[in-house]
């Protein structure tokens, strides 16, 4: 995934960007554009809580059929699921890899690629966005 603010050097300073701004980044991780305005299309709102990720997967797949949404789709979901666990688990924050595919990391230092997830959900619906969500509130 290309972050945009992060440019070329999203490798070095990724995390240092993170560092100096994380409200702001975790504000622009969380527009997930797409998806909020497919789930408003379908009476879902999005209000960052696991129930809306239920509601979620519950939404009949129509993009599927689609393959120039999907890549799209499937980023923000993976996105949304993070911001989803970051606002709701205790000690869980955005962090980068070193390729700067962003992913959620929990106080325990263990981290979650969460947006091959959204891919994942948006491609075959599997694993749920809630039973991911249940995996890493445990977690």
């Amino acid at each position: 995934m290309h972050i945009p603010f992060l440019g070329n050097k999203r490798k070095k300073h990724g995390e240092a960007v993170l560092a100096a701004d994380p409200e702001g980044v975790a504000e622009l991780l969380s527009e997930c554009e797409l998806l909020r305005s497919q789930a408003a299309r379908a009476g879902i709102r999005l209000d960052d809580t696991a129930a809306s990720l239920e509601a979620l997967d519950q939404l009949v797949p129509r993009w599927r059929d689609d393959e120039e949404i999907l890549p799209w789709l499937g980023n923000d979901a993976g996105l949304y699921l993070g911001t989803v666990i970051v606002r709701t688990v205790p000690g869980a924050a955005w962090g980068f890899r070193a390729d700067g595919q962003p992913v959620v990391r929990l106080a325990s230092g263990r981290e979650f690629d969460v947006v091959t997830s959204g891919h994942e959900w948006a491609t075959s619906g599997v694993p749920e966005l809630s039973q991911l969500y249940g995996e890493v509130a445990e977690a």
